[in-house]
């Protein structure tokens, strides 16, 4: 039986039981960010030997005035407010498609889930194949709709979007499994007393369903836009150690790894995570108190 009221022994007990995930939580979490606040005031920085010349706001005026960061900063806006919306549709499509046919949801949950646990290399081999320009998959499927074969990889108007879709694609798995547990526990009695009162699929699942799957949906909108705000090894692998062309795929971890490894301007690269931490942080409670306040409009707490 649990206790309801914790004493100083069985809270000295639980730390001890999570104690090994504390530290490496602090060494490899906390650590880093608050060494990163700190480097990022570093205006004159020797990172190999330690020496602090100077303090100062320098570092985030490079870049305010950097026009290849507004670059990165502006790809990466428009990567998240692309791929997270249409992730988090279609992945409730599939989730609400896949808990109508109970007997097959265990193999349609492996198959979608299977990108999401692929080495990010082997996926961006097989998309480099479908993208090609010639004898790609993606474009051999255009020709038979007698549209022209599109340079998906080397056009910087098209390169972005190729992108997008990959990422879409490598997470609509979690997403999935995300929704599909979020549906199997809302109480089925709720749907059928609207259906009782005459209310239609489209109205059940915007008075019912939706408003109970609020906390899975803040889940999965939060969890795709840190993930989508941090795409780094699709880039890599997509376009072969750059930016895409004309670096019109280059975006804020890349941009990043550009500074820190490329250029070893260590100073910037943290500013440029910093920056980079502050944007998750508000998207991140911005979204939750939209729904939140959804949630006490629909009569929640």
């Amino acid at each position: 039986m649990l206790n309801p009221t914790p004493t100083l022994k069985s809270t000295l007990k639980a730390l001890l039981y999570l104690a090994p995930l504390l530290v490496l939580t602090a060494v490899f979490i906390l650590w880093p960010l608050l060494n990163a606040f700190l480097i990022c005031l570093y205006t004159k920085y020797n990172y190999y030997t330690g020496h602090v010349g100077a303090l100062g706001w320098a570092n985030f005026s490079y870049l305010w005035h950097d026009p290849v960061f507004h670059l990165a900063a502006r790809n990466t806006l428009l990567l998240v407010l692309v791929a997270v919306p249409l992730s988090v549709a279609l992945a409730l499509a599939i989730a609400l498609g896949i808990n109508q046919i109970p007997r097959l949801a265990g193999f349609f949950q492996t198959v979608y889930f299977l990108p999401f646990v692929t080495s990010t290399v082997a996926i961006g081999l097989v998309w480099n194949w479908i993208f090609r320009l010639d004898g790609g998959l993606l474009n051999r499927l255009l020709n038979l709709l007698h549209i022209p074969a599109i340079d998906w990889l080397n056009d910087p108007h098209y390169s972005l979007a190729a992108l997008i879709i990959v990422c879409i694609w490598q997470g609509l798995g979690f997403n999935i499994i995300l929704f599909l547990a979020g549906l199997n526990h809302i109480d089925h009695r709720f749907a059928r007393a609207a259906e009782l009162d005459g209310a239609s699929d489209w109205q059940r699942f915007t008075n019912v369903t939706w408003p109970l799957l609020m906390p899975i949906t803040i889940l999965v909108i939060v969890n795709t836009s840190i993930t989508n705000f941090k795409v780094f090894d699709q880039v890599y692998v997509l376009f072969h150690g750059a930016a895409g062309p004309g670096d019109a795929d280059l975006t804020l971890m890349v941009y990043l790894y550009q500074k820190f490894y490329v250029e070893n301007q260590m100073a910037v690269a943290a500013a440029c995570g910093v920056v980079f931490f502050l944007c998750v942080s508000a998207l991140t409670l911005i979204t939750v108190g939209y729904f939140h306040h959804r949630q006490r409009q629909l009569g929640g707490r």
